[in-house]
């Protein structure tokens, strides 16, 4: 496998530089070779993939010039192609101050892809335009599941043409999985799938289809796909039924495509607020009343199918035979469908499942989104701490408390920001706070360098916690002209903080001994 990484690696390289060194570069892909216009480019662009080439001597295919002009046309405003030679003057030295070196691979040619203005990784997918254009939409995401060698059995459908096409033509019988890139259980199945696919090669068809995009919403009309994957068995073109076994391995698969049978009617699942469960459980006509009578309440908004939900909902009721017994609990534990209860999900802007909320004579205090154990709620509950007489934030001080509405506008001016996403019932964060303070009262008077702060807990800063990766408080994040740099791990003394960008400051005096 690694031979073959290589030998992609290799082609992919020769090719590319081939497409670049043409006499006629595509404008829709950047040439840059001034080390200030390349730095310009990561700082206004997040999103590119650079090829260095070693020199400008190789012939070009206009075949392969369009190919590459295609990829760069399908990811515009999403994506960016550049092109550095590193065989020119200019080049040359732009090279060596990245460090990069196309010679040092043989084939004198490197790609390299970068993210938020830092380097992110080397480009070692195949050379063609899905893959590339997967790869410049989600850097990050998983790779193409036809990329992996061992899904080479896998019949892998890419359009509603081809699909059709394969169940009139197929003989045998073909179980297709409909499935989307970013989904878990997909990821879990594809490998047993595949294998499966090996196993009953040359008797039956095993395919895949990334259905996600709207362009396939009447495909999953027709065959019902409500979920991912979606599983149909299919028999000289005509759809029999649904395969249904999410937690079959590759041998289960096997077999039962030697006796395809429909899947058996499932028992109706009762819903928890009908089950004996501690929890209470609200309505949109309760919620105000109850809360009114429970000072301190913590609810759990859930869907009846998150998954992620039912697998809390043991924790949760085993928290609730404790904390729900008695009139001297230090809080109560609730619950609410809002798939049902609509309007009450729509009043706190509930998005996703399940939202944690803490509640304190009836106010919504804080956004809760770690605690989902037994052990977890009950070291909260007890220590649910009051609305503090003044916030961190009404405190003067020269750290700057960024929300939603001014988080990116801010950032973009300095050239380096420490932020501190934080709850303030959080210990950590406010053993943290005043070590914080101190060191952004220090480089109070350099304009390049900000300390902020968001509060995640308060309004809509809960998603911009979210989009930034925050899953535990405090979240230390530095930033380089609004551009995420990277996460800080370090101590938490305020000689830490400054140190941090003390090196960056053109202040005389930096306390950095405290």
């Amino acid at each position: 496998a690694g031979r073959g990484r290589q030998g992609r690696k290799l082609l992919l390289a020769v090719w590319l530089a081939a497409v670049l060194e043409a006499v006629k570069v595509s404008p829709l892909i950047e040439k840059v070779s001034d080390h200030k216009d390349f730095k310009k480019l990561l700082r206004t662009r997040t999103n590119v993939l650079v090829l260095y080439t070693k020199t400008g001597e190789i012939a070009l295919s206009q075949k392969s010039l369009k190919l590459l002009s295609d990829v760069a046309q399908s990811v515009k405003g999403q994506g960016t192609i550049a092109w550095v030679n590193c065989g020119d003057t200019e080049g040359r030295k732009l090279c060596k101050k990245v460090k990069v070196d196309p010679s040092s691979k043989g084939v004198g040619a490197e790609l390299l892809h970068y993210k938020d203005g830092s380097f992110h990784t080397e480009y070692n997918r195949p050379a063609t335009f899905k893959s590339m254009v997967a790869f410049l939409k989600d850097p990050s995401g998983p790779a193409l599941w036809e990329e992996n060698p061992e899904a080479k059995d896998i019949v892998h459908i890419e359009t509603e043409k081809d699909f059709r096409r394969l169940l009139k033509k197929e003989e045998r019988p073909v179980l297709m999985m409909f499935y989307a890139p970013w989904c878990g259980v997909c990821k879990r199945m594809q490998p047993l799938f595949q294998k499966a696919a090996t196993e009953t090669k040359g008797r039956y068809v095993l395919a895949g289809m990334n259905v996600h995009p709207s362009e396939f919403d009447g495909l999953k009309q027709e065959y019902n796909v409500k979920g991912y994957p979606t599983f149909c068995y299919f028999e000289k073109g005509k759809f029999l039924h649904h395969y249904e076994d999410y937690g079959a391995s590759a041998k289960d698969i096997a077999d039962w495509m030697k006796n395809p049978q429909p899947p058996q009617p499932k028992t109706p699942e009762v819903p928890w607020s009908e089950s004996e469960s501690p929890v209470f459980h609200l309505t949109d006509a309760t919620f105000d009343s109850f809360l009114e009578e429970h000072p301190a309440a913590l609810v759990m908004f859930y869907a009846p199918w998150c998954g992620h939900c039912k697998k809390m909902k043991p924790e949760y009721d085993e928290a609730a035979e404790v904390l729900n017994k008695g009139s001297d609990s230090p809080g109560v534990l609730a619950a609410m469908d809002t798939t049902i209860h609509k309007a009450t999900g729509e009043r706190f802007k509930i998005s996703g499942f399940p939202t944690m909320k803490y509640f304190e004579k009836g106010q919504d205090m804080y956004a809760l989104p770690q605690l989902r154990s037994k052990d977890g709620i009950l070291d909260f509950i007890p220590q649910a701490p009051p609305a503090p007489e003044q916030s961190w934030e009404d405190k003067p001080s020269s750290v700057s408390h960024l929300g939603t509405e001014d988080f990116r506008e801010a950032l973009k001016k300095k050239k380096h920001a420490l932020v501190m996403f934080y709850a303030p019932w959080c210990p950590h964060c406010k053993s943290s706070v005043p070590h914080f303070t101190a060191a952004a009262d220090t480089f109070k008077d350099d304009r390049k360098i900000a300390y902020a702060a968001v509060d995640c807990t308060k309004g809509q800063n809960h998603d911009l916690c979210k989009q930034e990766g925050v899953e535990g408080y405090p979240t230390f994040i530095h930033f380089n002209y609004g551009k995420f740099a990277e996460k800080y791990n370090g101590d938490r003394g305020v000689s830490h903080f400054l140190f941090l960008f003390s090196k960056f400051s053109k202040l005389s005096e930096v306390r950095q001994g405290e």
